[in-house]
């Protein structure tokens, strides 16, 4: 029997290939995985109306409120499995965007607050100095009802009273500075 003359083709691909494709490795598919699945942990811990604004699909929006009723460990853990896989189906950077954007409101509120805290403080401990540096930033403000305000509080601490005007103060200076 005469040996017949062929060419072996290889079953493995040259490097170049592999560098046409996109070529992802196995380490790296299973972190993609667990980032999917650590962002739907954070989804789990949003309300169910922050949950619909999102406009997420109605199998993952629907595994999301059951994960955030499940207590047993290893269901918790089956459950965010399977909210991984819902994320790799699902338009994962949009929902990535929009829970960016929904945390840096809470933190841009979170400051806001802050600093309507730190110039009713300095309004309380300066007096009408602190008055009319608050004035020339925001002119808008009226200075008889700031003085009134700060007048009330002095009283309230010195009788020991409820700090009600402090708040009102806070209050005044919600309403009237918009950042």
């Amino acid at each position: 029997m005469a040996k017949k003359n062929f060419k072996r083709q290889s079953t493995f691909q040259s490097k170049n290939e592999i560098e046409d494709e996109h070529y992802i490795s196995k380490s790296q598919a299973k972190r993609d995985v667990e980032e999917l699945q650590k962002l739907g942990e954070k989804l789990v811990k949003l309300s169910r109306a922050i949950l619909e604004s999102f406009k997420l699909e109605e199998k993952l929006m629907d595994a999301l409120l059951l994960a955030q009723n499940i207590h047993s460990n290893s269901a918790k853990r089956r459950q965010r499995q399977l909210i991984g896989k819902l994320m790799r189906q699902a338009d994962y950077d949009k929902i990535r965007t929009q829970l960016e954007r929904y945390q840096n409101q809470a933190v841009e509120a979170n400051a806001y607050f802050h600093k309507l805290e730190n110039y009713r403080d300095q309004l309380l401990a300066q007096g009408d100095k602190a008055v009319n540096h608050l004035l020339n930033d925001y002119p808008q403000l009226d200075r008889s009802r700031l003085r009134q305000l700060l007048r009330n509080a002095k009283k309230e601490t010195e009788q020991n009273k409820p700090p009600k005007s402090t708040r009102q103060i806070f209050q005044y200076l919600k309403n009237n500075i918009q950042e």
